[in-house]
């Protein structure tokens, strides 16, 4: 307390007696009361952004094995987080790159790219926070690479107990801390963009409380002897067996993080996962003494493994509820390998690339800045509404803010501007009321003065493959399109009638008059929207300045020929007799000549081989539909061929027949053609039971969890009758306390194939081994497309092996967020406040459910399930 007290005196010295000086830029300091403030107003301090690792590890490699100049890159990627409206930035140091084995800072290039980057934030307004150490290797996705650093030299979980290790942090951190940057001419502790230091990244402790207290003071008077000044951060979000011990110490800041669907799941997870960010309560609050005399930041957030752009204005919201104050995501790739998603295959971040998502960032920063500390709002699902204009949605895969002055939109909006009329600022990603756009790409539109407006807007984005899969430098997960789209503005300061100006350099579209608020055929670029009659205050020229850019900036990826992808996900099923709908996005460098279907009835011997052309709906997606008398087999199989000029290629090729491709070249008519690769979609009997899982293999899509959540799994496939169908066996042993087992797979599309059957299903069948007991508690049921769980319990299976369990026996039970979140403190389930009655068209996954608090190991022999 008498810490917090001086270091609040001294800031409040500097001032009122002029030591700061009035020119200086304010400070941060965290005041009694555990708030971090600034200095010259008193008022409270939110910073909201990213983490981006370009001067280390596998950044740094990346760029350098495309001979690409990496301070270039730094500057168009700080540019889009300007862009983007962040205001904070963090980064785990990896040491092992900054060090020898004695803990000396080393003056190298990783060295002189951290502080690049720092001098370039600055120069943007954003804030920083510096994380010493990671105490960990620098390979991933790759090999280590041994450096010489000393954390190469010890186990991650002694670093904080070995003496020697210990004294080479202490000489780590004073060289860091009082560490020159050449480039802003600061030390790192005098820098008044640099907030703060955390100590370490996620530390492994492994003993004593009085052990930690000793390391976390002896770190901390290795910083002081610089005569630094600012807030030092520690980790309370692991080693919970010590969180006493932390606030018995004299840091002044704690950090967290949150990743609320899990990590690393190896595929793009689905699903309405708002009711996994409805809370972030930390159990320890009421119990540690001082809990609230220090600062809350979250250190790392994401919710990995999705594309969805509906999450992060709500986790801003939740972490605003639960009194953080500095937030960053992580992490932000760099522009330069995000093609590939390399980097950390189970995040995904960038403007270019994710422009949803991006937009989704930006919504979500002015949320962090806009929202009362401390202030709740509801439970889900009320809480989607929040704040002054800020809405998320899971259906409409939506964040948007809509104030009054700004317009933001992360997806295609109907809603309708507060008040248009006032509106100084809008950004999005589709069509709203007030623009009308085709390509995928992310805008900007700013009021620079009354008439005056400026416009940016980046090249298409298409997904070909999932970026959450295993990554490859040779794999392009994202193609970047260059599109021409004609833009319609219903912007009441701008008008229908407005001169068009290129800005950026590389742009040589000459200026033009717009007489009806339709820009046709706008490239990628930035531009000057003028009023007609408008008479400007301001020259405004390519340079010039527009809060923290010049209004002639512009960052995009290269454009670049490229053959034709295909993004196709066949249906699973159709009903014989009735039209199938396909549709297909069919991204290239200029839109095609034509999109045809062939099936697998042609040939290159045939006098008559019909086709069925698609047409383009909207931007490079195209649909087509198959007359019902063509859906009469077993199973429809197609071709899409893409055509351009002399040129065509065919869809799917080699092992894509699932998913996206790069086609094969020529047609299946061409006498040399010889691939057999097709989508396809089974053809079931009209009024048949709606299949929700099939056992193949081990896999079969089925993804197992156990709460709490430590466990051993075996899978073992039962298919030893050529005459019965296969089991799948699950063996659960548990390791933790009153475990629940989980069995999940996601059959939404299943569901919406067949909605004219879905509407007449009454039961749920589950096909089990019947010389087997049922494993106590086994219940089965629905997750929805609300976020919901409605479960039953199992009865005995009859004499064929069948549960059959009548959709009206389900009821409304709470829902277990899984994958398991980081920390693994937080609550496991969702507790519903609002009541929301079960309808089967809203079922999106099927859940199985067993306890095994009373048997050493839990088993089940699992066979297909199907509504009937």
């Amino acid at each position: 307390m008498k810490r917090q007290f001086i270091l609040t005196f001294i800031c409040l010295l500097f001032l009122f007696t002029g030591i700061q000086g009035k020119t200086n830029p304010p400070i941060i300091y965290i005041d009694g009361n555990g708030v971090m403030c600034w200095s010259d107003t008193r008022e409270e301090a939110s910073f909201f952004g990213t983490n981006y690792t370009l001067p280390f590890a596998h950044a740094y490699r990346a760029l350098g094995y495309l001979g690409l100049d990496r301070k270039a890159a730094i500057d168009k990627d700080v540019y889009h987080l300007s862009r983007l409206g962040l205001n904070a930035y963090r980064i785990h140091l990896w040491d092992v790159e900054l060090t020898d084995e004695q803990g000396n800072l080393l003056e190298n290039e990783h060295l002189d790219l951290m502080d690049y980057l720092i001098a370039k934030l600055k120069e943007r307004n954003i804030h920083i926070v510096i994380t010493a150490q990671t105490n960990f290797g620098n390979g991933y996705p790759e090999r280590n690479i041994q450096t010489g650093g000393f954390s190469y030299k010890y186990d991650k979980c002694d670093i904080h107990s070995n003496p020697q290790a210990i004294s080479a942090q202490e000489t780590y951190l004073r060289d860091l801390v009082k560490h020159t940057n050449p480039y802003t001419g600061l030390a790192y502790k005098d820098d008044p963009s640099i907030v703060g230091f955390e100590i370490n990244n996620e530390p492994c402790h492994s003993g004593t409380k009085e052990d930690v207290k000793t390391y976390i003071n002896r770190m901390l008077k290795a910083i002081n002897k610089t005569g630094n000044r600012k807030p030092v951060f520690y980790n309370v979000s692991h080693n919970g067996y010590v969180v006493d011990a932390y606030y018995e110490t004299a840091i002044q800041g704690t950090t967290y993080q949150w990743y609320p669907i899990g990590l690393v799941a190896g595929h793009m997870q689905q699903g309405n996962f708002l009711p996994y960010v409805d809370r972030y309560d930390i159990p320890f609050a009421d119990k540690v003494k001082g809990f609230n005399k220090k600062a809350r930041m979250i250190y790392e957030f994401d919710p990995a493994d999705i594309m969805y752009s509906y999450m992060y204005p709500a986790m801003a919201r939740t972490f605003r509820t639960a009194g953080f104050q500095w937030i960053t995501q992580f992490a932000y790739d760099p522009i330069d390998i995000a093609s590939a998603n390399t980097e950390y295959q189970t995040h995904f971040l960038n403007l270019a690339y994710t422009p949803n998502k991006a937009i989704s960032m930006k919504i979500a920063a002015e949320a962090a800045r806009s929202l009362k500390r401390g202030e709740s709002y509801g439970s889900y699902p009320q809480d989607t509404i929040f704040g002054d204009g800020f809405r998320v949605s899971y259906t409409e895969d939506l964040s948007e803010l809509n104030n009054g002055e700004k317009f933001y939109y992360s997806n295609q909006t109907n809603t309708q501007p507060k008040d248009a009329s006032k509106l100084v600022s809008i950004a999005g990603c589709g069509s709203s009321p007030i623009v009308g756009y085709e390509g995928t790409g992310a805008y900007f539109i700013d009021c620079l003065e009354s008439g005056v407006w400026r416009l940016e807007i980046m090249p298409d984005a298409i997904v070909v493959n999932d970026p959450f899969a295993k990554p490859s430098p040779e794999k392009e997960v994202v193609s970047i399109i260059y599109g021409a789209w004609d833009m319609a503005l219903q912007i009441p300061d701008l008008g229908k009638v407005f001169t068009l100006t290129a800005l950026n350099k590389e742009n040589s579209r000459k200026e033009e008059t717009v007489t009806d608020g339709v820009i046709r055929d706008l490239h990628p670029g930035v531009y000057l929207l003028k009023r007609n009659g408008c008479s400007p205050k301001q020259n405004w020229k390519r340079d010039s300045q527009w809060n923290s850019i010049r209004i002639g900036e512009f960052v995009a990826p290269a454009p670049r020929a490229m053959n034709y992808k295909v993004a196709h996900t066949p249906a699973t099923t159709v009903e014989a007799g009735k039209t199938l709908t396909i549709n297909a996005q069919v991204a290239g460098s200029v839109l095609p000549d034509s999109v045809i279907i062939y099936t697998d009835k042609v040939s290159f011997w045939n006098e008559h081989n019909p086709y069925i052309k698609m047409k383009r709906t909207n931007g490079y997606t195209y649909q087509a539909t198959i007359p019902a008398e063509k859906i009469k087999e077993d199973c429809f199989r197609y071709n899409i061929i893409v055509c351009r000029g002399d040129s065509t290629r065919t869809y799917p090729a080699g092992n894509s027949a699932t998913g996206n491709s790069s086609g094969t070249k020529g047609t299946p008519l061409d006498w040399n053609y010889t691939s057999d690769s097709y989508w396809t979609t089974r053809v079931v009997v009209p009024g048949s039971a709606i299949q929700l899982l099939k056992i193949t293999d081990t896999d079969s899509r089925i993804e197992a969890y156990t709460l709490p959540e430590w466990n051993d799994l075996q899978r073992t496939l039962i298919d030893s009758s050529p005459v019965e169908k296969p089991l799948l066996r699950f063996r659960f042993t548990p390791k933790g306390e009153n475990p629940q087992h989980f069995l999940r797979t996601f059959v939404k599309d299943g569901i919406e194939e067949r909605k004219d059957k879905v509407k007449n299903c009454t039961t749920l069948c589950i096909r089990v081994n019947c010389d087997k007991p049922l494993p106590q508690g086994f219940s089965a049921g629905f997750v929805t497309s609300d976020g919901y769980t409605y479960k039953s319990l199992c009865s005995a299976p009859t004499a064929d092996g069948i549960i059959r369990i009548p959709l009206k026996e389900l009821r409304q039970t709470d829902t277990a967020l899984l994958p398991i979140a980081y920390p693994t403190f937080l609550k496991q389930y969702f507790h519903p406040e609002t009541g929301i009655p079960f309808r089967p068209e809203k079922i999106e996954k099927l859940e199985l459910s067993m306890s095994g608090a009373s048997e050493p190991t839990v088993e089940i022999e699992l066979g297909d399930v199907w509504l009937e």
